[in-house]
């Protein structure tokens, strides 16, 4: 196992702006590899997706690399890869189809934990059906989403389960193959927001047992889009409005229009670097892809310590989210100070920790943060104990 933190630093060419980023649960940097990847892919001849003609050729490529490409990172079936806009566009679409087959009486579960593009799409797609929708709480103390807090609401009537794999601020992850045993056995639909849990642990979605699981490329290192995965099997499934003369064949019958390509070489090319983290690694990409992470945990869980007692000592601080399990990310307020003004005095000194709720809506609101919510401090591969140190710093001189 070798994890270079220097080496990872200086495939981002952002970082010789000497920004300390500790952004990464809003958008990573993008390694030189990505852009050039996007940038030779929509230079390239290239047509509308067919086999027939070298630029045709080159279109076809593009998809089905990104398709292999997201089933290595996750271990799922390439022909259930779902290419988004976004994760939020992607969640809206599936509640669409999904709701066809609702209706009053019928139940549905979402979190309080979540970001709001896992509850909100959910709940207005139950809400325009009749069905009803049942919250799952979380500990506001611990910030632990207990399995039974979730298990604890199904039934008979129960259709659809949605939790996060990691809350973007809170940082809580929950055992989320233990919810998918119940929510199977109870003969539910089951999806996991994996977005703030990719950019930090190896997922294997066979292994996790739920129906849906997605992610935002631009978390890991990527272009602005978003991932849905499920098997085909239950794509097959699921009935989707359309345009008359596209395609039925899944998984395409989910992607509207023209794919954009090179946005899904820059995907590609993003988990390739992930695969390359670990420059001791071998084997195939999905093996790489397991290591590097495995490397990249290792990496991160002693500086998140370091950074945690650092902010944890200074005057005033509350910190928010203390669950055994969860990803590098701290999320804190100073008594009497405001946090945005927190966030631009930072920015000065070329520290990036923004302050907001983040689309955790819910949560924020429980925790009694309102709209406004906190300070987020997050890890990413590029991060170090220097970084940490200047973050210290500027909290120390505001």
């Amino acid at each position: 196992m070798a994890f270079d933190v220097n080496r990872i630093r200086r495939e981002f060419p952002s970082l010789d702006s000497g920004i300390a980023f500790f952004d990464g649960p809003g958008g990573s940097q993008v390694p030189k590899s990505v852009g050039d990847a996007i940038a030779k892919a929509i230079t390239q001849p290239t047509s509308n997706r067919n086999t027939v003609t070298i630029s045709e050729q080159n279109a076809e490529n593009c998809v089905q690399d990104y398709r292999s490409a997201v089933a290595d990172l996750l271990n799922c079936d390439s022909k259930g890869v779902i290419y988004g806009r976004s994760w939020t566009q992607l969640t809206y679409d599936m509640s669409r189809n999904l709701a066809k087959e609702w209706g009053p009486g019928d139940e549905i579960i979402v979190t309080r934990l979540d970001h709001d593009s896992n509850i909100r799409p959910w709940v207005q797609a139950a809400q325009a059906k009749g069905a009803n929708v049942l919250w799952a709480e979380f500990d506001v103390t611990t910030a632990e989403l207990p399995v039974d807090a979730v298990t604890k609401l199904l039934s008979n009537k129960t259709k659809f389960v949605a939790v996060t794999g990691a809350a973007n601020t809170l940082g809580t992850r929950p055992d989320i193959s233990a919810i998918a045993k119940e929510v199977k056995e109870a003969g539910a639909l089951f999806l996991v927001d994996a977005v703030h849990l990719t950019p930090h642990a190896v997922i294997d979605f066979k292994a996790i047992g739920a129906d849906f699981i997605g992610f935002s490329s631009y978390k890991i290192f990527g272009p602005h889009c978003g991932t849905l995965v499920a098997a085909p099997e239950l794509l097959e499934q699921i009935k989707n409005d359309k345009l008359a003369p596209s395609t039925s064949v899944v998984p395409e019958r989910f992607e509207f229009g023209t794919l954009p390509y090179e946005i899904m070489a820059g995907v590609t090319a993003s988990i390739d670097f992930i695969a390359g983290m670990d420059s001791e690694a071998t084997g195939t990409r999905r093996e790489r892809i397991v290591k590097s992470m495995q490397a990249l945990e290792s990496y991160e869980h002693p500086l998140f310590g370091y950074m945690e007692e650092a902010v944890k000592s200074l005057p005033g601080v509350k910190t928010y989210g203390h669950a055994k399990l969860r990803t590098p990310t701290l999320y804190f307020t100073f008594e009497g100070r405001d946090s945005v003004e927190i966030y631009k005095h930072l920015a000065k000194s070329k520290v990036n920790v923004p302050a907001h709720n983040f689309y955790a809506y819910e949560a924020s609101h429980k925790l009694g943060l309102g709209d406004k919510g906190a300070l987020r401090a997050g890890l990413a591969p590029y991060s170090t104990e220097e970084d940490v140190d200047r973050l210290i710093a500027g909290l120390k001189s505001f």
